[in-house]
C-alpha cells in the first residue's frame, strides 16, 4: 500500500466538519461528511445534492470514486444514483454527493452525518486500436445473464 498526498481546502460552510477519514486501518474508503446549514428531507423516490464543505486537488493520475455508505443503503435505502460517482483529478470545485431515497419512508440528513465514502484510485487511459474483426471466446457475444443461466436437465 502506497501514500498518496491529497491538498484539500475546507470551505467556510465544512470548518467545523472533521475532513474524510479511513474509520479503520484497512478501510479502503474515508467517510464523507454532510455538510448542510439545515436538516434535509429526501422523500422516497426523491434526491438531494448533499455539500462536502471541502475541494481537494488529486494528483494527476488519480480520481476518488464516490460510493454509498452499504449501511445507509441496507437500513434505509439510501443510495448513489451514478455510484460509483468519480471525481477527476483537474476538477477544483466542492465536493458534492447525490443521494438517492430508494427506501419507503424520508429520510433526513443532519450536519455531520456520514453520507459516502470516497476511493482513491489509479487510473488508466486507455487508446482505441480500430480493427476488422475481434478474436472468438469460449462466450462470444452472449451477455446479459448468459453465462449465470443453468441449463434444465429433462
Amino acid at each position: 500500500m502506497s501514500d498518496v498526498v491529497i491538498s484539500i481546502t475546507r470551505l467556510p460552510h465544512g470548518m467545523d466538519l472533521p475532513l474524510p477519514v479511513y474509520e479503520t486501518v484497512d478501510s479502503a474508503g474515508m467517510d464523507i461528511r454532510a455538510a448542510v446549514d439545515r436538516p434535509i428531507e429526501i422523500t422516497p423516490g426523491g434526491r438531494a445534492l448533499i455539500p462536502t464543505g471541502f475541494k481537494m486537488a488529486l494528483p494527476r493520475g488519480f480520481e476518488a470514486q464516490i460510493r454509498p455508505r452499504s449501511g445507509l443503503a441496507l437500513k434505509k435505502g439510501i443510495m448513489l444514483p451514478n455510484s460509483p460517482g468519480t471525481i477527476d483529478a483537474d476538477y477544483r470545485g466542492e465536493v458534492g454527493i447525490i443521494l438517492l431515497n430508494a427506501g419507503e419512508e424520508t429520510f433526513t440528513i443532519e450536519r455531520g452525518d456520514r453520507i459516502a465514502q470516497m476511493v482513491i484510485a489509479p487510473v488508466l487511459q486507455a487508446s482505441w486500436n480500430e480493427v476488422e474483426s475481434l478474436d472468438d471466446t469460449a462466450r462470444g457475444e452472449g451477455g446479459f445473464g448468459s453465462t449465470g443461466v443453468a441449463e434444465k436437465v429433462s
